[in-house]
């Protein structure tokens, strides 16, 4: 889909690398606009694939350093992470260049779209947003998708990195951020309220950004098995909402839930399916999809086939390898509902959980540590083992009031097997050394591309263990 207006736009994207930068980065180039772009990644030699990827695009990659924005009509495109002390941003002031957040970047592209679908929530964005990008892939739609995660359904040996679709159908499919409250600039035809969950903002902070979000909207899709969910929806004309849920008689509700180890089976209606990813969770999650997908013209029968289709998202539970008779998955569990929900899903079969969770931030770790705490308490089972390396740092100025030592120390106190080892690697040889035939092994955390290379290393290393 080529776009005249975008192409005569030149764009250049702080952070090019970033989950929510590297799809949207794919979607401007693939419709024409000439994009360049800068990561400290790129310049530390980590994750060099991903970069290489961008390149194959014609995306340029500079140095960040400043010396890719040379004139004052590039766009200069940042989230709000980046410090104005950055080289990059130092070289846009001083030449006067155009400046947007890439939340408002993709909020226009978003709204300027014929039929704009938004996915909001505290958990399950990404996974629902590739489950409506298959659905609506299969059913012949080409859609264009904006997603944080690579979907597996899309990447190839030549698209490693598929955490876009570039489409010529009418649908532009996003998940919405209300963590920088940036979800206020969307304007979707069709909503996806997930749930509401203590994350980045008070209660009352959500409720007023979801509530405003799906009010917007011509059709509301929302989970009312979620307590803050149901309530918001009550406010949206009935007419204009589908609900969804497992605990509630709701417009599309899943029964007869049965559960297998990589997979899970539900009755929707008179209506079998059966998902290739497993868990409770991703049933809410694949009822959201098909609402969705149906507001938007597609069959029951259409959605539902699509939905069967999807196999996952790199780092959503996604089984990494397995040798010596232990799994090892990788998961981007990092707040307390996305963890809890992994280990659940573990733990509805036998089997040890040895669990690695690198914090992404000593910030997060101030702010979840009760919640955190209590999470792991509760759900940790007897002779699961967990070890918290120190919190994923990238640079910049950080407050280290709590750490990863505070949060085992409270977790052992109450009763719980937990570890502090402040290496990752030294905490993962622990995992490695501890395991044993029925165990599995679950790496944890967010804002770290290496934590995927972390968990194949681990499959070696039991390779190299049973056979030592």
């Amino acid at each position: 889909m080529h776009d005249a207006n975008l192409a005569a736009t030149r764009y250049f994207l702080v952070g090019i690398g970033g989950s929510g930068m590297m799809p949207l980065a794919m979607i401007l180039a693939g419709r024409g606009a000439s994009v360049a772009g800068s990561d400290r990644s790129l310049d530390q030699g980590r994750v060099p694939a991903k970069f290489d990827a961008l390149k194959a695009l014609g995306i340029a990659l500079h140095p960040q350093d400043g010396s890719g924005i040379t004139t004052p009509d590039q766009i200069v495109v940042a989230s709000a992470a980046v410090e104005a002390t950055v080289a990059d941003i130092v070289a846009a002031e001083r030449l006067g260049c155009r400046r947007l957040s890439r939340a408002a970047l993709n909020a226009r592209l978003f709204n300027e779209s014929a039929l704009p679908i938004g996915v909001a929530g505290t958990s399950g964005k990404s996974t629902v947003t590739g489950m409506i990008a298959t659905i609506l892939h299969a059913a012949g739609r080409d859609p264009t998708v904006m997603n944080g995660a690579v979907m597996k359904d899309f990447a190839a040996p030549d698209r490693p990195f598929a955490s876009a679709l570039v489409g010529a159908g009418d649908a532009y499919v996003s998940e919405v951020d209300e963590s920088d409250g940036s979800i206020a600039l969307y304007a979707p035809r069709i909503a996806v309220l997930n749930n509401v969950s203590l994350d980045h903002k008070s209660l009352d902070e959500l409720n007023q950004l979801f509530g405003d979000f799906i009010g917007k909207a011509a059709h509301a899709i929302v989970n009312i098995d979620n307590p803050d969910a149901a309530t918001l929806a009550l406010a949206v004309p009935r007419g204009r909402v589908t609900s969804f849920g497992i605990a509630h008689d709701a417009d599309l509700r899943a029964t007869d839930i049965v559960e297998e180890p990589f997979a899970v089976r539900f009755m929707l209606g008179g209506a079998p399916v059966r998902l290739a990813v497993p868990g409770r969770h991703n049933v809410s999650n694949a009822l959201a999809a098909i609402g969705a997908a149906m507001a938007a013209g597609v069959t029951l029968e259409q959605a539902i086939a699509g939905v069967e289709r999807f196999t996952g998202l790199k780092r959503r539970f996604d089984l990494v390898g397995q040798a010596g008779g232990v799994a090892v998955i990788d998961d981007f569990g990092h707040n307390p509902d996305k963890i809890a929900a992994t280990l659940d899903t573990l733990h509805a079969f036998p089997g040890r959980l040895l669990a690695l969770f690198q914090p992404h931030g000593y910030g997060p770790l101030k702010v979840m540590r009760r919640e955190l705490v209590a999470m792991f308490a509760e759900k940790l089972a007897p002779g699961d083992h967990l070890v918290l390396p120190d919190p994923v740092y990238q640079g910049g100025t950080v407050n280290r009031e709590v750490t990863s030592a505070d949060i085992v120390r409270d977790i052992a106190q109450a009763g719980a097997d937990a570890r502090h080892i402040a290496d990752r690697d030294a905490a993962a040889a622990h995992l490695v050394a501890t395991a044993r035939p029925g165990d599995r092994i679950v790496v944890m955390g967010a804002r770290d591309d290496t934590l995927p290379l972390l968990a194949a290393r681990m499959v070696e290393a039991l390779a190299a263990h049973k056979a030592g």
